[in-house]
């Protein structure tokens, strides 16, 4: 079964661009979190299960880089 992309979002910032895509496939939804600079390309999965915790994660590092000077 292929997978089917449910929703994507793409972030441009400098020389990188970020792709989120929430997928589906026959063993549930994941976040596809894929960064590209040039031609290289590197990609981490999130089972969509954890992804309030790693909003939550994800706040909190936005959080303290705020609060440095």
């Amino acid at each position: 079964m292929d997978d089917d992309i449910i929703c994507t979002e793409k972030i441009i910032a400098d020389r990188k661009t970020f792709f989120l895509d929430l997928k589906s496939n026959a063993r549930g939804r994941v976040v596809r979190i894929t960064e590209k600079v040039s031609s290289n390309r590197d990609r981490i999965m999130v089972p969509a299960e954890i992804l309030d915790d790693f909003i939550a994660a994800l706040e909190d590092i936005r959080k303290a880089n705020a609060d440095q000077p």
